[in-house]
């Protein structure tokens, strides 16, 4: 398909945190809270230095091994788990929940720059391998979020059949009715719809589990670029974070030390999570809930479940599968199983990231290079005509909309309904009239001001209603500005965090992946616009 790429700065946008924007420019109060630059250069540093940090390989590629048993065979996946048990090979990650369909757009794009990371760093070290992966946070419980998606507008919602705990671990036997009603809008017939249908009929209905459905939907969509799909909910994994557990439950050194490194990026920032006392939850089939210490007993809050300090150790040694770290301290566990260089994520994952750094000091384990996950702004045929029609450049239309229509009407106007002229005509008359009061009585400063401010309020007044009397004159143009706003920003958000990718596999098929990564640049830290 014919296609264009812009390349936009993230800051320019419009929709990006100061810290992000701060992040990617390498300023001074951020540079504290990070190791090594989202670059070329820093990525090298990171992988010199990723050596030094071993990890259990024969467990992590036993794991994988036994994950992939029942899924379809891709070369490149098999050669890439084979080249995981090599220590001169690496991973480049980016971990998201398992939503329902993927969830949104970003989900896509954030695979997608992990795998084209990964082909680039392998062709920029020789002799070493950079293997792309999807680390599942099966283990997380909010379903409200998870259970989620829109297609064409409209919101699909799967309430879990009343299941609790890790949306991983759920049951998918419920699920039939809502894809039932999804496929009913699905069209026109033909290769692409049939493919869609057929491959979340598979995963959905032929899986067990969230987490196994979710492993088989991505496998099949990108399992032809070598990806590897982790489910981190195994006992023979969490045995590696065992030490960093145990120290969790017995000393709660994670707290203090998130909480020193929170207040002094707070002083500039945004916190975007905060860490308990015990950042640990207690995970069972239908239970995920977080473990409190009371006095000298430990307990599962909302359940019966206690116990003594020999008695919490016993059930570590034993069943580490069923200890699951919250978001401060996943990514130490990510990064315990992995011989991660990179770890790619959104603007929120980005912020919580950089509050963790001396966690991972104190716990001699590997801090990574954070990457900002690709943004992408799809723009269809039609769109674009109408963009072009409307003399809309690519940066312009990342504006609000009011600004947008009045930057219109000024520049498509005879500009009779602005009153700068005027405005500064009546200015110097006042300023004398002022002037002439002041020479009678200084007294008179404070009325001719108060007068003048009244002026300004009116001619303000006038101009918007003159400004409204040229829009109706504009009305058609102006409509397919907010129509264009609309369909490119829905619900007044980036297009990547409303959308599922559903809508565009009907289009284009799996041609929408290839095309994205190719425009994806994973070390520009530039918005990427298609049209």
């Amino acid at each position: 398909m014919d296609r264009s790429y812009t390349y936009i700065p993230y800051k320019d946008t419009g929709y990006f945190s100061h810290l992000v924007t701060d992040y990617l420019s390498n300023s001074e109060t951020a540079r504290p809270f990070f190791l090594y630059q989202p670059s070329a250069e820093g990525l090298s540093e990171a992988i010199a230095d990723r050596a030094k940090y071993p990890i259990n390989r024969k467990a992590l590629v036993s794991v994988l091994n036994k994950q992939y048993t029942k899924l379809n065979k891709y070369d490149k996946v098999e050669a890439n788990i084979a080249l995981l048990a090599d220590e001169t090979t690496f991973t480049v990650c980016t971990a998201h929940q398992p939503n329902l369909l993927t969830g949104y757009l970003y989900f896509i794009y954030k695979i997608l720059h992990a795998i084209k990371l990964a082909e680039e760093l392998t062709t920029l070290h020789p002799g070493k391998n950079f293997v792309p992966v999807y680390y599942m946070g099966s283990e997380d419980n909010d379903l409200e979020e998870l259970g989620t998606f829109r297609y064409e507008g409209e919101k699909y919602v799967w309430d879990g059949d009343e299941q609790t705990g890790a949306v991983g671990r759920m049951k998918t036997a419920g699920l039939k009715p809502l894809l039932d009603k999804l496929f009913k809008t699905f069209g026109p017939p033909g290769s692409n719809c049939d493919e869609l249908q057929a491959l979340l009929t598979t995963a959905y209905l032929k899986h067990d589990t969230i987490a196994d459905a979710t492993q088989y939907l991505v496998h099949e969509l990108f399992g032809r670029y070598g990806l590897i799909v982790i489910n981190p909910d195994e006992a023979e994994l969490k045995a590696s974070f065992i030490p960093v557990m145990k120290d969790e439950l017995l000393k709660q050194e994670a707290y203090p030390i998130i909480a020193g490194q929170i207040e002094k990026l707070g002083v500039h920032y945004k916190i975007q999570a905060h860490p308990r006392l015990i950042n640990l939850f207690y995970l069972t089939n239908n239970v995920r809930e977080r473990i409190e210490k009371k006095g000298d007993t430990w307990v599962v809050v909302n359940t019966a479940t206690k116990w003594s300090e020999q008695e919490l150790m016993d059930e570590l040694s034993q069943h580490p599968e069923r200890f699951s770290p919250n978001v401060m301290l996943r990514g130490l566990y990510q990064e315990t199983i992995l011989p991660n260089v990179a770890f790619i994520g959104g603007g929120a994952e980005v912020a919580y990231w950089l509050q963790l750094m001396t966690l991972f000091e104190h716990y001699h384990v590997f801090y990574p290079t954070i990457l900002l996950r690709q943004s992408v702004l799809w723009i269809d045929h039609t769109q674009s005509q109408l963009r072009k029609q409307l003399l809309l450049s690519t940066e312009e239309i990342f504006k609000p909309e009011v600004q947008i229509v009045r930057d219109y009407v000024s520049a498509n106007s005879t500009d009779a309904w602005q009153t700068n002229e005027e405005t500064k005509a009546i200015e110097t008359i006042f300023q004398g009239l002022r002037q002439k009061a002041v020479s009678l009585d200084p007294t008179l400063g404070s009325s001719a001001e108060a007068a003048l401010a009244k002026m300004r309020r009116q001619l303000t007044t006038l101009e918007k209603k003159m400004l409204r009397a040229e829009k109706r004159k504009m009305q058609t143009q102006l409509l397919k500005i907010t129509r264009l706003k609309n369909v490119l920003f829905p619900r007044n958000s980036l297009q990547e965090r409303v959308e599922n990718f559903s809508e565009y596999y009907l289009r284009y098929g799996s041609a929408f992946f290839d095309v994205l990564k190719e425009g994806i640049k994973p070390l520009a830290d530039q918005f990427l616009v298609i049209e």
